[in-house]
């Protein structure tokens, strides 16, 4: 018995360990960018798209899952398309993939469960979110290779998250609101912004792999320039939003929340100094999407 109980312990440790390594090959926590924007989209639709007061607990949870595994998938697929890329940047040399810590063929395997389950959860949605998941997921592989022969790969990743709220407003109405783009688009530059203040570090590796992005082409100077511009504009279109759906207070209040923490972001990172970058990227976009999601949700619920 005692030899079975420690087989048993053996490979529960051992799925422990793989469920924590892919995890961290992903980077899951980080689905808490897109996942407040999706989960307001479905607010706004259930408001003002089919008139109910809250979207079915049974949506959200689909939502939910359709985003966590679309992610999963882009993701993996990103790690796989970049394996040989990650093994000669000394800055991702030690991620999963490229150590063998995880195999190809597993990551292959992954992606395609998470594309299962996301087309499955599109499904059980309606019918159009059905039909335009394989859409979603063209999309989100796409970018996996957009830096190999564009400088704006930032905006096609800002775009693969900026889906998500049309994407969520569709799961909940069956259809979508043209004012849903504004949001996309939002999305799409914040993302972008801060993905081109992320692509800083690689700039060195970039030159020399021959990858393509705004840092490499404009410089690191004008790079910050660049991420400031869209972020400025990201508030611009979340004002054009809440103005388009008459939106209460809370949606204004959330709005200047988020354009202080992008201008404490920016604050964070200059051209000479980028050792608090990862303090920019993660911990602030994370309070900027959870705040979105508190400040816009609370204004549809107190909305007439």
């Amino acid at each position: 018995m005692t030899g079975n109980n420690n087989v048993m312990l053996y490979k529960n440790r051992y799925s422990c360990g793989i469920v924590i390594t892919v995890c961290e090959m992903i980077k899951f926590e980080h689905s808490v960018f897109a996942l407040p924007f999706a989960l307001t989209g479905a607010l706004l639709a259930a408001r003002y798209g089919e008139g109910q007061a809250w979207p079915s607990v049974r949506q959200i949870v689909w939502i939910m899952v359709a985003m966590v595994s679309a992610r999963s998938a882009a993701m993996t697929m990103n790690r796989i398309a970049d394996v040989s890329y990650d093994r000669a940047n000394p800055r991702t040399r030690n991620r999963a993939l490229a150590t063998g810590t995880v195999s190809i063929s597993f990551a292959w395997a992954f992606t395609f469960a998470s594309a299962v389950v996301l087309i499955i959860a599109a499904w059980r949605l309606n019918r159009l979110a059905l039909e335009l998941s394989p859409v979603a997921l063209a999309v989100l592989f796409l970018y996996s290779y957009t830096k190999r022969f564009t400088m704006w790969s930032h905006l096609v990743l800002g775009f693969c998250l900026g889906m998500s709220p049309a994407a969520a407003w569709i799961a909940i109405a069956g259809a979508l609101d043209p004012r849903m783009l504004i949001l996309c688009a939002a999305v799409t530059l914040w993302v972008g912004g801060f993905d081109v203040l992320y692509a800083c570090q690689d700039l060195d590796f970039d030159r020399r792999a021959g990858l393509y992005s705004v840092p490499k082409r404009f410089g690191v100077t004008r790079a910050l320039l660049i991420a400031r511009g869209m972020h400025v504009i990201m508030v611009a279109l979340l004002a054009w939003l809440a103005a388009s759906f008459r939106l209460p207070w809370p949606a204004w209040a959330g709005i200047a929340v988020i354009a202080a923490l992008l201008a404490y972001e920016h604050s964070l990172v200059h051209a000479d100094d980028l050792r608090r970058l990862n303090a920019a990227f993660f911990a602030v976009n994370g309070y900027i999407s959870l705040l979105f999601l508190l400040f816009w949700g609370a204004a549809v619920a107190v909305a007439r």
